[in-house]
């Protein structure tokens, strides 16, 4: 009787120290990304973010959800025929299974308005109603907050 609960103490004691490093690995991150200004080198800084988080990340064996949202001047980063890292965008979203990019509706309306004309926004963009109230909700739900 003592042999066996030796030997139970001693795989449970083994399978412990064995499940520690896989509890190690595997974590999620999660990352809120600010960008506000109409400015290619911010844009840049932005996805370079994305890319070097999820390549670090990656490297430790964890997994990484990356969420760009935009708005203001900064939405120009996810307008079609205007975004000066469209190609960027399209490249990354085909290489990054988690990576997001929110549009502000409130400046998309006041964009509209201004010219006078629908704006076509990138394909990989999604419409989130206020990109302010977007980032507040990301960072509720954990999302870590970068501003490039």
């Amino acid at each position: 009787m003592t042999r066996l609960l030796t030997a139970a103490a001693t795989a449970v004691s083994l399978l412990g120290l064995a499940a520690a490093p896989a509890l190690a690995n595997g974590k999620e991150h999660y990352i809120a990304i600010h960008v506000d200004q109409n400015d290619p080198h911010v844009m840049n800084m932005a996805l370079n973010n994305a890319k070097n988080v999820e390549a670090y990340y990656k490297s430790k064996g964890d997994s990484v959800t990356v969420e760009v949202v935009a708005y203001g001047p900064g939405l120009n980063m996810l307008v079609a025929g205007k975004s000066p890292v469209a190609d960027r965008v399209a490249q990354m979203s085909l290489a990054m299974d988690h990576l997001r990019f929110s549009a502000c509706n409130n400046t998309l309306q006041a964009m509209q308005k201004k010219v006078g004309h629908p704006v076509k926004l990138l394909s990989e963009a999604q419409v989130v109603p206020s990109g302010v109230v977007r980032l507040t909700e990301l960072q509720e739900e954990g999302y870590s907050y970068v501003r490039p």
